[in-house]
């Protein structure tokens, strides 16, 4: 079966009736022209203000934890009300090879995300910033940005650009203030978290750059307009990176609550098409088509067992749910951070199983002790990478039973003619 991984041809578009917050459908990086002519970099007004205005707003963070912004805000504060000099970090290293979101914002609308840098550093006191990629292309557009700002322009805050080397474990928020700091781009051992003590031993307020890029909406139409599309649990609109065999991948800006099969019809999917889909990019597992009945927001995908994380949507339609499994955890396998021996062994010998199983070599045996691992193994090391594979190992054996039994008696249709198999399932790449 051909793998169609790193696609080049990717379409940028909003959701019919709803005006795009984050994405734009001009091509190419936005100018400081084009930024400021549609109100961007605002005069700040008071910190205090704009954080009730966040808080009740309730951006959640678009990283993949969802975790409530105002909340993480409001902590960072209160270190410099406390005398702290404190710091912000843009996190816009995107190692999750399903999603394209925060790669496309840094490139076409670096401007929208250091406004927002500069609004979450208002609020925290910081009078420095940090932004964090792995992008070329990203670090060009911002790098570019920031040379057409004039000294005050972001408020009296000094801005510094990182650029690492890419990786799935390079994103998560200790690796990258361990990467500022001096260190590898890996991720240490919490606590103390970021928020407590970061980048140069402040309390440091890192967040992911789309969820930035939320700010300076709701800094020029406040909480109430933020709240007009999505729902009370999950307010407010999100990207979302789609990607199905036969189709190019389409990033969209989604009102959270759509039904997944009204994005399927937007996508050009019939609902009979599905076998189900990688949710939350490959951290979250595989979902089966009870996914078809969900609707796409936090609390939609929680029902089903899964998540939204990043909003990275993989559908499976041709490909053999095994395969796709034994593919990510080949991947975890090769990524992990090599610094905890649970997950460096753990991820190896669960692709292991997974590869055997889809090749026609596993037994009950080697189920039996995917399983238990996919249960022991949970929770430990440094970051998510071992949870990430355990959630594919357990959603695998848990919601496509009859797929693992065909492959148990080698009896698989779709593999009869050629195993799926890809360095990176699913990946998308923009055109450069």
């Amino acid at each position: 079966m051909t793998a169609h991984a790193d696609t080049t041809e990717l379409s940028v578009t909003g959701w019919p009736g709803l005006t795009t917050r984050l994405l734009r459908s001009e091509q190419g990086t936005e100018s400081l022209v084009a930024y400021t002519a549609t109100g961007g970099y605002r005069p700040l007004g008071q910190a205090e203000t704009l954080l009730a205005e966040v808080t009740a707003a309730g951006v959640q963070g678009r990283g993949g934890a969802a975790f409530p912004l105002g909340v993480k805000l409001t902590t960072v504060r209160t270190s410099h009300l406390a005398g702290w000099d404190t710091v912000v970090l843009a996190n816009g290293e995107e190692g999750e090879p399903a999603s394209i979101k925060d790669r496309w914002l840094l490139r076409n609308r670096p401007h929208l995300v250091l406004d927002g840098l500069r609004l979450a550093a208002h609020m925290v006191g910081a009078r420095h910033a940090h932004v964090y990629v792995s992008d070329a292309d990203a670090a060009a557009a911002v790098t570019g940005a920031l040379a057409e700002l004039g000294p005050d322009a972001l408020g009296g805050v000094s801005v510094s650009l990182r650029v690492v080397d890419p990786g799935y474990v390079a994103g998560e928020e200790t690796a990258a203030v361990r990467a500022i700091n001096g260190g590898p781009a890996k991720p240490s051992d919490k606590p103390p978290r970021p928020f407590l003590e970061g980048i140069g031993g402040l309390p440091t307020l890192v967040s992911n750059v789309e969820t930035l890029s939320n700010l300076p909406f709701i800094a020029a139409h406040g909480a109430a307009a933020y709240r007009s599309a999505g729902t009370d649990a999950s307010p407010g609109t999100f990207l979302a990176t789609v990607t199905a065999a036969g189709h190019d991948p389409v990033l969209y800006e989604l009102p959270h609550g759509i039904g997944f099969a009204e994005l399927l019809a937007q996508h050009g999917l019939a609902p009979e098409s599905i076998r189900g889909a990688l949710l939350g990019g490959y951290f979250a597992g595989l979902a089966n088509r009870d996914v078809l009945e969900a609707t796409v927001d936090h609390a939609g995908f929680a029902g089903i067992g899964a998540a939204l994380g990043c909003g990275a949507i993989a559908l499976i339609t041709t490909e053999c749910p095994v395969a796709v499994a034994a593919s990510v955890l080949e991947y975890f396998s090769r990524e992990n951070a090599g610094q905890c021996g649970s997950c460096f062994n753990g991820t190896a010998a669960m692709a292991a199983v997974a590869v055997a199983l889809r090749d026609g070599t596993a037994d009950a045996d080697d189920l039996a002790r995917l399983r238990r691992w996919s249960q022991v193994l949970r929770g430990r090391g440094a970051c998510g990478t071992l949870d990430a594979a355990t959630n594919v190992a357990a959603s695998l054996l848990d919601k496509f039973g009859a797929d693992v039994d065909a492959h148990l008696a080698n009896a698989c249709p779709v593999c009869a003619s050629g195993a799926y198999a890809a360095e990176k399932p699913f990946a998308v790449e923009a055109a450069r």
